[in-house]
């Protein structure tokens, strides 16, 4: 028995070190020149993989694996390979290795390279690769490494521009890697548009451009002559996070729609957490001059005026006009006053309390049903308890993530 259970383990421990973290294993690069390829710093690793390498996140039979995913930085053309110093072996271990490339040709699209060499000779060609669609928005960011400011555009493009549905092709694969619950879309359907943003560069006295993200939106039709756009996917690829590329991408499509006297007003589908504060922040900044939002406004509550008003003039519905109220409020409002701040507290938890109250009503309704002894008032002292605390836990990190879009505010 003995002999048996340690032999396993000694088994088990083998196999083990055939194990490796798929989030570790995918190296990511977008290169502009032949020497970003030995450059580490130029390197970066996906968030997630679970959608291709299940919950895990981890590929069996290999030792020191590297799947490289290169792509060259404007059109996207591919090199992808697999690298390992050891793999098991059928015959002797009696496993088998996962099959890596298989799962990876499932998410990237034909046509890539499997060599270096012939990469770089793509690579001489980017020169010729212009961005697609119709230009919306130029914008720069000082860099401070290169003591420069940097240019940015931002595109909106289709499937009728030439090339452009292999390029989306190439783009949409990065969201496998970045976006937790990601999926491609239909690219067929003609609703969708899509919105890029290119980096311009030099290379030997040439301007080119590097794709820095990107972001679809469907057109939803509303009855009788309307259309809702809908954010489906957003992605800033990561070496270029943290730099106000995403504010500038969201401000331009809304007001890339705000011109358009069809469109009623912009929503999400599904957002993160982070695209929600974002979106706190671009649209209060596009809100903050109208009239109906004046600080004198403000501190008479939320009223029909701000709802029409932001949804005529920047296309933006009820739900998300209430948190631009509720954040510019804040910034009106002296909280060391007890007065003021006892009234904002009042006018956000009555808001908060909707979806508790609705339980409420549904709670009454099942007690109905129930026996009369089977109801104590007990129960009911130890919700309303519960729901203070939540109501107030709620109301103090919406203060804090209010104040968050306030500083970036201050800073814009």
């Amino acid at each position: 028995k003995t002999l048996f259970f340690s032999g396993l383990t000694a088994m088990e421990k083998k196999l083990a070190e055939y194990k490796c973290n798929t989030n570790e294993a995918i190296q990511l690069k977008l290169v502009r020149f032949p020497e970003d390829l030995e450059d580490d710093n130029t390197t970066f690793n996906p968030e997630y993989s679970h959608q291709v390498f299940g919950d895990d996140e981890v590929a069996f039979g290999y030792k020191g694996l590297k799947i490289l995913l290169y792509y060259i930085a404007g059109n996207l053309s591919t090199l992808f390979r697999i690298e390992y110093t050891s793999k098991v072996n059928e015959k002797f271990d009696c496993v088998e290795a996962d099959d890596v490339e298989s799962k990876i040709r499932e998410i990237i699209p034909p046509g890539f390279c499997t060599n270096t060499d012939d990469f770089v000779s793509l690579l001489e060609k980017e020169v010729n690769f212009k961005p697609f669609g119709m230009l919306l928005h130029t914008y720069s960011i000082h860099n401070e490494e290169g003591g420069e400011d940097i240019t940015y555009q931002i595109y909106k493009a289709d499937m009728t521009c030439p090339g452009f549905r292999e390029y989306h092709e190439r783009l949409q694969t990065f969201l496998m890697w970045f976006i937790e619950t990601a999926s491609f879309i239909d690219v067929d359907d003609e609703r969708w548009n899509y919105f890029l943003v290119f980096e311009k560069y030099n290379k030997d006295g040439a301007t080119l451009f590097a794709t820095v993200g990107y972001m679809t939106v469907y057109n939803y039709y509303v009855y009788p002559d309307k259309t809702r756009p809908r954010v489906s996917q957003m992605l800033i690829l990561p070496p270029f996070q943290g730099e106000g590329h995403g504010a500038q991408l969201l401000e331009t499509v809304h007001r890339y729609y705000m011109s358009s006297p069809t469109v009623l007003d912009i929503t999400a589908e599904d957002p993160s957490e982070n695209y929600v504060k974002l979106r706190d922040f671009v649209l209060v900044k596009l809100c903050q001059d109208l009239l109906c939002f004046s600080p004198v406004k403000l501190m008479q509550g939320f009223s029909q005026e701000m709802v029409t008003e932001a949804q005529q003039k920047l296309k933006i519905n009820k739900q998300h006009t209430r948190r631009v109220y509720e954040i510019l409020r804040l910034r009106a409002t002296n909280m060391g006053d007890a007065e003021q701040s006892r009234s904002y507290r009042l006018d956000v938890k009555r808001r908060l309390i909707g979806p508790y109250k609705k339980k409420q009503r549904e709670l009454a309704k099942m007690r109905r049903c129930l026996r009369p002894e089977e109801m104590t008032n007990q129960l009911n002292q130890i919700d309303l308890n519960l729901q203070r605390e939540q109501l107030e836990e709620s109301f103090q990190q919406l203060v804090s993530d209010y104040r968050r879009v306030l500083e970036r505010l201050a800073q814009a």
